[in-house]
């Protein structure tokens, strides 16, 4: 590999020539963006306690009402991009979003797309372009880019869920933005996932051509978690038992940027994930243990979350011997799929 020339070798009266016109030498700057082996990264492993973070969220609901709020969250900022980037990897934005009894949080619509993985709470809703999603511990719920959606709360406990938008991605493209209209008021109607897609395999048969992008918008934990564990007895002893969220017209994932999925680790079970070009959060659904992300051990307990940059190695633990755990997933795999970017590494395998 040469070694390439640098700027410092250029005469100044040039350099200066160049810069006026808004114009830079390619060279100097080559390596840096199109390195030789791993690319460099500012994202860090970042792991936040759900149990230190809660006791400020909910003082939060104390300080701010939700109307000098709109959406009441405390963001996970990784420490490789600082506290004012608002991000948890370089594509990816987590929150940890609050709502109180008897709150609305306002109709709006933007362009980056967002999910809502529910931590804790029941009486809470989204309503998204007219659906009203009922909110229990676990569930999956979509607000793809430019639908029409709003939160409630209808119970008497707080409730919490994890946010996850492509927001830094879309930023980056100078194309974040946001609209505000009145509320819905949605009828108390089951949703799709408890209507029209209640088992794979089976479809309305009014679908079979149909190419809907997001005919399901949510995905409850109770069905997710059961198909895991019945998926865990056919799966050999030392494969990962982990399923996707997908479409259930298509079978593409859900969202064009955003993937999701759920793995569980049998008792005492130790795991290595692919380590793979996407970036990716991991969310305790339940259990405690230990992982070992690039190099660097963290303890994790329920809910907390953890942020695993692109290629490292990831090591998950089970510490119990009696109960499984299970891990809610999202990455920007399916972004880097369609852009023919996406690698899994075999182990000792370089870049």
């Amino acid at each position: 590999m040469a070694k390439l020339a640098t700027a410092a070798e250029l005469p100044a009266e040039y350099l200066q020539a160049l810069h006026e016109l808004q114009v830079a030498p390619l060279w100097p700057s080559l390596r840096g963006v199109l390195p030789y082996g791993p690319p460099p990264r500012q994202a860090a492993v970042a792991h936040w306690s759900y149990s230190a973070i809660r006791p400020l969220l909910i003082e939060a609901g104390q300080l701010t009402p939700i109307e000098k709020a709109e959406r009441r969250v405390l963001v996970m900022c990784n420490p490789g991009y600082g506290l004012d980037r608002l991000q948890a990897t370089a594509t990816i934005y987590i929150g940890l979003q609050l709502i109180l009894p008897g709150e609305e949080a306002p109709n709006h619509r933007h362009s980056p797309s967002a999910i809502r993985m529910i931590i804790e709470g029941t009486g809470g809703y989204t309503s998204v372009e007219g659906e009203k999603l009922q909110m229990e511990a676990g569930d999956l719920i979509l607000t793809p880019s430019g639908l029409w959606h709003e939160h409630g709360h209808e119970g008497s406990d707080p409730v919490v869920w994890m946010d996850a938008l492509d927001l830094p991605l879309v930023y980056y493209m100078d194309s974040s933005y946001a609209e505000e209209d009145a509320l819905q008021h949605a009828p108390d109607l089951p949703d799709a996932s408890q209507t029209r897609y209640r088992r794979s395999g089976l479809l309305p048969y009014n679908e079979l051509r149909s190419q809907s992008p997001y005919p399901m918008m949510r995905f409850p934990w109770r069905d997710t978690r059961q198909a895991l564990l019945e998926l865990s007895s056919a799966r050999d002893g030392d494969e990962l038992v982990h399923l996707a969220y997908v479409n259930p017209l298509t079978g593409a994932e859900c969202l064009p940027v955003l993937g999701c999925s759920a793995f569980m680790l049998r008792p005492g079970e130790t795991a290595r994930l692919p380590r793979r070009t996407a970036s990716t959060v991991l969310h305790i659904r339940e259990g405690q243990g230990e992982g070992e992300i690039d190099g660097q051990t963290i303890g994790w307990n329920q809910h907390d979350i953890i942020s695993a940059p692109p290629y490292v190695n990831t090591v998950m633990r089970n510490g119990s011997s009696q109960n499984p755990a299970f891990v809610f997933m999202v990455d920007d795999a399916p972004l880097q799929r369609c852009m023919k970017i996406y690698r899994e590494f075999a182990t000792g395998e370089e870049l």
